[in-house]
Order: structure tokens, then sequence, then C-alpha cells
């Protein structure tokens, strides 16, 4: 099953020191029988190469694909242009270490602190967006923005924002349920097309089957992901029985 977990799940354990990324990779594979690794850019000590070939060689060697780099601290707009220029360079070394890595989708968000994008930010973002999708095309993976904060979390600005990348590599990590303003109950339903990704939380409790359904029926056929922020192992494995729980159920008719 193309079922994962986002590394932000054990962010706690990482704060306290009892789990670190290749901790991580080991509980995918061994602990939840995975064959995914979602992995926040948090969880990376580096992206310098030695380190990277450490972490593709944990990949490799448990036989984990990394269906995600989900990439914080890179946001493309900040109204300081120091600050715009600072992003932009950490954008490049994830998108370096992503294709390293053999990420199939690389989460890279927007930015701009305001409830809609200014023409000004639109356009800025515009033109970044197509530059990292032309570069994501060239290599093989897909990039996008998820509805994460800002304007990002209003589905008919972001459902604006994939028509004017209009790129095959561009698409949406789509957290669902996780929206804000007049079109909020219909968010999932408006950016499911542009899915690149999802990522799943237990707050969505019996709602997740639904959800799940919509998202495949709109023709969504990439990795079901879980996110939360776990205190302990086995509130990661509930969730991620759930989600497979609906995918047997698919496969069996």
């Amino acid at each position: 099953m193309n079922v994962a977990v986002m590394s932000y799940a054990f962010n706690r354990q990482l704060k306290a020191g009892t789990i670190d990324l290749f901790g991580y990779l080991e509980s995918c594979r061994y602990r939840y029988g995975l064959s995914t690794a979602d992995l926040w850019n948090g969880t990376l000590a580096s992206t310098e190469e030695a380190y990277l070939a450490q972490v593709k060689d944990g990949l490799e060697e448990r036989e984990l694909t990394l269906v995600n780099l989900a990439v914080d601290g890179a946001h493309i707009w900040e109204d300081d242009e120091a600050l715009r220029d600072e992003h932009y360079r950490r954008a490049l070394d994830n998108l370096r270490a992503a294709e390293f890595l053999g990420a199939k989708t690389v989460r890279i968000d927007a930015g701009s602190r305001r409830d809609a994008w200014t023409e000004e930010e639109f356009d800025h973002i515009i033109e970044r967006y197509q530059e990292y999708a032309q570069r994501a095309h060239d290599n093989g993976y897909m990039v996008g923005p998820e509805n994460h904060w800002g304007p990002e979390r209003e589905p008919i600005l972001l459902r604006r924002l994939c028509e004017a990348v209009d790129s095959p590599a561009f698409g949406v990590l789509l957290h669902l349920e996780r929206w804000s303003g007049e079109h909020a109950e219909q968010g999932d339903e408006i950016i499911a097309p542009y899915t690149m990704h999802t990522h799943m939380s237990p707050a969505m409790g019996d709602r997740l089957q639904n959800k799940m359904e919509m998202l495949r029926d709109a023709g969504y056929d990439g990795c079901w992901s879980s996110e939360l922020v776990a205190d302990n192992y086995t509130e990661v494995a509930v969730m991620l029985a759930r989600i497979r729980n609906v995918l047997e159920g698919w496969r069996r008719g």
C-alpha cells in the first residue's frame, strides 16, 4: 500500500533527542512496515552532500521511496528583499537535496503574511514556482505549496495560483480540511484536481474514508500520508491502520 507517515510526527522525540532521521527511517520500515518516507526538512541535519549520501544509503538499505520532502523556511515571498533572497537560496539547496534523494514531490510554500496576495507578491510567486516546476519537470518530480498558512489556506486563491503556474510538474500538497475563508468547507474538493501529495490527521475522524474516496474519484493516485504530532509510537500506528483499512476496503471491492 502507498502509505506514509511524515517525519514531523516525531518532532517531540526529535527535540528530546530520542530519535533522529535514521531512527525515523528504521521505524518506517520495521515498526510500521512501510515502503515510503515522507520527510520534513527539519529532520535533516544538513543539506551537505556527505550527509545526504548517508541519508540516501539509509533509504536504499531499507528499500524506502522518498515520497515527499516538505520544506520549511524557504517560502517564496517575504517583504524584505534580502530575506527573499535567503529563502531562494535555501529553496535551491533543498531542491538539490530532493533530487539527490530521489524525492517524488517537494513542498515549498508561497508565503505572504496577508489574507490575499498583492499583485506584486503574486507575480513574484508565480515566477519562482514556474522556475521550480521547470526544474522539477526536468528531473522527474513535482513541486508546489501546501494549504499551510497565509493565502494558501484560501482554496479559491490557491486554485488561482495553480492555474497561473500552469505546469504538469506543479501541484499541491493537500493537507485535508486545513482551510480558512468562506470556501473552507469546499476546499478539499476545489483543490483535489491539483493534488500531488496528501497529509491527513486524526482530527478528521470518521470523515477520513469519504475524503479519501473523493480524492480517488478526482483521479488522485499518489501516496496517502499521515501527519500528526505524536506523543508515542502507538498513535502513529493507529492513524496508519485507519488509512490502510480504507485502502484494504477498496482492494476487496
